[in-house]
């Protein structure tokens, strides 16, 4: 089992998800799998994420969660409900609850790496890592300021550009552009970028089990 890593930060590290349970998440990945393949390949994409948080210097590790936590949840990972709401009040609630910077990601990213979440504040306010939908996989605030999400039109071709804007008065540094997992398209492309995952893995077998 990973543990936390010795080496102190001041960050935040906050992982966005849903439990993982079949009908409620990846419900673009049906067809060509089920509800319930798909459900798994949430869960894998999720225990991959946070083994990445486990092993990223940071303050805190915290899951906001809508639903239950299960076998998934390793060790050094706190865990908070999500509050009502749409996404930007939920993503705004998140950040509301850190008191210092902080680094938010979603559940939809497994090809992360501790690199990647290792952020320095020193000379910026802001992180922003852009996704090929349109949308953003990352958002870093040095303060915390739920204002700057509320009212964000989420899950838009134009959510990325809205939230940005949003930051133009703040020192922004940009994260690469990572793609979601949103399509079995998008799950092959985000295995192939790290093949080494649990997502990729859970992905190969189910794609086995299907020709």
């Amino acid at each position: 089992m990973s543990t936390a890593p010795l080496t102190p930060s001041p960050v935040t590290l906050l992982v966005i998800a849903k439990e993982p349970r079949p009908g409620r998440v990846k419900t673009r990945l049906t067809p060509p799998f089920t509800p319930g393949e798909a459900a798994g390949l949430a869960e894998a994409a999720l225990a991959d994420t946070l083994d990445v948080v486990v092993r990223t210097p940071a303050r805190r590790r915290v899951l906001v969660l809508d639903g239950a936590p299960g076998p998934w949840l390793p060790v050094g990972v706190e865990v908070v409900p999500q509050c009502a709401g749409g996404l930007d009040e939920r993503l705004a609630a998140a950040f509301a609850q850190c008191d210092g910077p902080a680094l938010l990601v979603g559940m939809d990213t497994p090809q992360v790496t501790p690199e990647l979440l290792t952020v320095d504040f020193a000379d910026c306010d802001a992180y922003f890592g852009p996704a090929e939908d349109g949308g953003f996989w990352a958002l870093g605030l040095a303060s915390p300021d739920p204002g700057l999400l509320r009212g964000v039109p989420m899950s838009t071709p134009d959510t990325g550009a809205a939230q940005r804007r949003r930051l133009a008065h703040l020192r922004v540094r940009e994260l690469p552009r990572l793609r979601d997992v949103d399509t079995a398209y998008d799950a092959e492309v985000v295995a192939g970028a790290a093949p080494g995952g649990r997502f990729a893995a859970r992905l190969a077998r189910l794609t086995a089990t299907h020709r």
